[in-house]
């Protein structure tokens, strides 16, 4: 949807002039592309205790729709009026067409067709990750579609500077409406973080925003909604040469975990040495976690927890 403040937020939250933005729908036409850093300021933590040479911050991938939620007479509205859930539907329904022409194409096999029953389903409107399969078949077919209304959804409500720390009547509405679905909704203001982000250095920014009652930035918001959307947590290694965080789904084994950093390691791992980083931080150092007895062997179905340091032994 165009004139919601999406080049505003892109730019503000990456901390790059990518995003062209100006008051004309459709000034953005290819698509922008930046990576930034997942604050994490455990990884950071280890790295300095252990003296690794760098570090590695991890990543998730999301896709943030933003939904206008403020007014302003001097920012142009193709449908003259500032209305969230109907930009919300139409967006949505512009969606659903792209998902119906992906199945007619890749899905030339009426049997298959009739089986996923995802025609009729898209044709209702509603969105394919509310489809659900008895068969692991069926999923598996569905999740190669790689549908777009299929993927996660996080909802960002571009508000005023005035609304960026309570909302406003229009992102309740999207809020009640988005996580009735079970998706998130996050309140921020493109202009606020916009402003906050011309500032140098991290503490500057925070100072900027905290004086509007924002207590964090909107990355730390989005990043740390995206991965309570997605169910990961996170768990680290460390050495000399690295200090590096991982992501892994919640409720995952030592097992998969270790498969994240190599599919061959999923199968040959032997055990894992584990310490949590609430011990890590108790003891000091890795060493002395290892003599207070903070650092265990477990095995390979054992359940990772949260901020989990390891060191994966392996066999051949």
């Amino acid at each position: 949807m165009p004139n919601v403040g999406k080049s505003t937020l892109f730019n503000a939250l990456t901390k790059t002039e990518v995003a062209q933005a100006a008051n004309y729908p459709f000034c953005t036409i290819d698509p922008n592309v930046a990576r930034v850093a997942v604050p994490d300021d455990r990884v950071r933590h280890l790295a300095e205790v252990e003296k690794s040479k760098r570090v590695i911050e991890t990543q998730v991938a999301v896709i943030a729709h933003v939904v206008r939620c403020f007014e302003d007479t001097n920012i142009l509205h193709v449908d003259e009026s500032v209305d969230p859930i109907r930009d919300l539907d139409t967006i949505r329904t512009e969606l659903i067409l792209a998902d119906l022409q992906t199945v007619e194409k890749r899905l030339m096999n009426a049997v298959k067709k009739k089986k996923l029953r995802l025609q009729p389903h898209l044709e209702d409107s509603h969105l394919a990750n509310s489809l659900t399969f008895e068969k692991l078949d069926e999923q598996v077919q569905f999740e190669r579609l790689e549908l777009l209304t299929a993927k996660k959804t996080l909802y960002l409500c571009n508000v005023s500077e005035e609304d960026a720390a309570a909302g406003n009547e229009m992102t309740k509405a999207v809020r009640d409406r988005v996580e009735a679905e079970g998706s998130l909704c996050l309140t921020v203001s493109g202009s606020l973080e916009e402003a906050a982000a011309s500032f140098e250095d991290d503490t500057s920014q925070l100072e900027y925003l905290n004086e509007s009652g924002l207590m964090e930035t909107g990355l730390t918001q989005v990043i740390r909604a995206s991965q309570e959307l997605l169910q990961l947590q996170t768990y680290y290694t460390v050495g000399e040469k690295e200090a590096r965080a991982w992501n892994v789904l919640t409720g995952s084994t030592a097992a998969v975990a270790a498969g994240v950093i190599h599919s061959d390691f999923e199968k040959l791992l032997i055990r894992a040495e584990t310490v949590n980083y609430h011990d890590f931080v108790k003891a000091g150092s890795m060493r002395a976690a290892k003599e207070q007895g903070f650092l265990r062997a477990e095995g390979k179905d054992y359940i990772c927890q949260d901020g989990d340091i390891f060191n994966f032994l392996v066999g051949k």
